[in-house]
């Protein structure tokens, strides 16, 4: 694909403005050349009247209203080329256009290859070949008058192919969101390529070696402004402070002013690159969760016989997992991992057949999902693993209060775990629990037996039956006294509600109380508080009924340094 084809594309969208023949047929006709004010014509020249005036001509063109007006967007360049060939068409040429452009833009165009005709354009002085599919660039065919070269979106794995014959002049090179990966890149940044440069933008590729990538920049006298954000290496949590250090003549950092205090906090650390920990920290907090229904006012009031019903909740969010051993690094209620739940095949073979006064549980888990820092994806993130808060039972306000520290030292996996995002889960956990064997009954007396012996029985089971009758009325009045023995059933995972991705410290999963269980849960609430009569159940909530939409508190923040002590102090080996 040549990169001349928007010059050529241009001159031809050119020829099929209305200054064609029949139009200003004279100017047209064969004649010596002349220079540039002979060319024009004079507002005395004579026009034949099947002709339009020049006037007239750029009236159509600087009209808005005119089909052949400029569209949104078009540069002063587009305004001058039209109306020079309204003025002087015969200087629309190629060696015109060769050596009138200065900046030449070719942005999503499936450019692959930029071939020797480029060099054609003598003035060149900025290219942009960005959001294009371009693999490698030949410097070679690079005009050497170039100051600008912007080449964001394609997919240049490696500078080298840039190094064999870079533009001398080059000021600002651009390569953000390319996929520049491994160490060697660091050996392509030096002064013996780029001398005069001045602003250098690698963002968003897979470069992890900050400490290299230091030692080369540092030769780069005229650098200023740097951008390395969204690299792996930008995890580390000095990644700011050793950058700032290690080039002393840096204004901006990752669009960021380098501040005189900044400078004076971070003095030395960049010496100190050999004894730092190359590995990231971030820390997920979970705080309160919000407008959770409470569904136990829907259940009916259990029987003698069960079944006991018992309500907890907690949050899942799924996290990258190290190379080795990360799972067992996490310990305690506030980070357990969560396994995959048994099959009921497996909990059948796990259950001995005769064990006395048991009661079976049913586990019912309620999910509602939300992606925090990227896209919903339908699978999980490969390699990760799923930590969980400690369960809690039911209230208006529930609080998590969880937090847990990640650390990791493979940075590239970390990166791509973050731009995919994770997803966090509300989950209910319903358990049903009632006897295994059931309470023995009364059974006819054999006859044989002594009247004594008849009597001391129907006393016995009169007693035990007043004793039972009692503890069932207690059971039937606070569900929460269970059995200590409990058998469970494998879980059953039910959806509730996915919520919308969002980036912010808050998920929101929208609304999914009702106004009747809240009426309901007020109402119980009543009841428990105060022993005096409740209101009827209409007039507990009065006015518009605006629930509360169910939100969960979350925070995923990277550690970074304040202070070259703060990072000797936490991170040196």
């Amino acid at each position: 694909v040549s990169t001349v084809q928007g010059a050529v594309g241009f001159h031809r969208c050119l020829q099929e403005f209305s200054w064609g023949k029949g139009w200003e047929k004279s100017r047209f006709l064969p004649r010596t050349w002349r220079t540039w004010r002979e060319l024009i014509p004079r507002d005395e020249e004579a026009v034949s009247p099947g002709e339009e005036t020049v006037e007239a001509l750029l009236g159509l063109v600087r009209s808005p209203h005119s089909p052949w007006a400029l569209l949104e967007g078009s540069s002063a360049e587009d305004r001058f080329l039209r109306e020079l060939a309204i003025q002087n068409p015969l200087m629309l040429k190629d060696t015109f256009f060769y050596s009138y452009f200065r900046s030449l833009r070719v942005v999503d165009k499936q450019v692959s290859l930029v071939d020797k005709d480029l060099l054609k354009f003598l003035n060149l002085e900025e290219l942009v070949l960005s959001a294009n599919q371009i693999q490698e660039i030949e410097a070679v065919n690079l005009p050497p008058t170039l100051k600008v070269l912007e080449l964001y979106g394609n997919e240049i794995r490696s500078m080298e192919c840039l190094c064999a014959a870079p533009p001398p002049r080059l000021q600002h090179l651009g390569l953000g969101h390319n996929k520049l990966l491994g160490p060697l890149e660091s050996l392509y940044v030096t002064s013996n390529h780029w001398p005069n440069l001045v602003s250098l933008d690698l963002s968003f590729n897979d470069l992890t070696d900050l400490q290299g990538m230091m030692a080369s920049l540092g030769t780069l006298s005229r650098l200023r402004l740097l951008v390395l954000q969204g690299n792996p290496l930008a995890l580390l949590p000095y990644y700011r402070g050793f950058t700032i250090d290690s080039l002393s003549q840096l204004c901006v950092l990752d669009d960021i002013t380098v501040s005189p205090s900044e400078k004076h906090q971070f003095r030395g650390l960049g010496r100190s690159g050999d004894l730092l920990a190359r590995q990231a920290q971030l820390v997920v907090t979970i705080g309160n969760v919000k407008g959770v229904q409470d569904t136990s006012v829907l259940d009916p009031e259990p029987g003698p016989q069960g079944p006991f019903i018992t309500y907890s909740y907690y949050v899942t969010y799924d996290f990258v997992e190290e190379e080795e051993g990360e799972e067992s690094e996490y310990g305690g209620v506030l980070a357990e991992i969560v396994m995959p739940s048994p099959s009921a095949e497996q909990l059948s073979e796990d259950i001995p057949e005769d064990v006395p006064e048991e009661v079976f549980e049913d586990e019912t888990l309620n999910r509602m999902t939300s992606r925090v820092m990227g896209p919903l994806s339908s699978s999980p993130s490969p390699r990760t693993v799923l930590f969980s808060t400690a369960r809690k039972p039911w209230t208006d306000v529930i609080p998590c209060s969880y937090e847990m520290q990640h650390t990791l030292k493979d940075l590239v996996p970390l990166k791509a775990f973050l731009l995919a995002g994770t997803t966090v889960t509300i989950v209910e956990e319903k358990i049903l629990s009632w006897p295994a064997v059931l309470p023995p009954v009364d059974v006819p007396l054999p006859a044989k037996k002594g009247k004594g012996e008849k009597d001391k029985k129907g006393k016995k089971e009169k007693d035990k039956k007043g004793k039972d009758g009692k503890d069932m009325e207690q059971k039937g009045s606070k569900k929460k006294e269970l059995p200590k023995e409990l058998r469970q059933d494998p879980p059953i995972l039910r959806p509730l509600l996915a919520g919308e991705p969002l980036v912010s410290e808050v998920c929101n999963f929208g609304v999914i109380r009702t106004l009747e269980t809240d009426r309901l849960t007020s109402l119980r609430t009543r009841v428990f508080i105060s022993s005096e009569k409740t209101k009827p159940a209409a007039a507990v909530y009065d006015g518009d009924y605006q629930p509360q939409p169910l939100t969960v508190e979350v925070q995923i923040q990277l550690n970074q340094c304040r202070t070259a002590e703060e990072a000797l102090r936490e991170f040196a080996l």
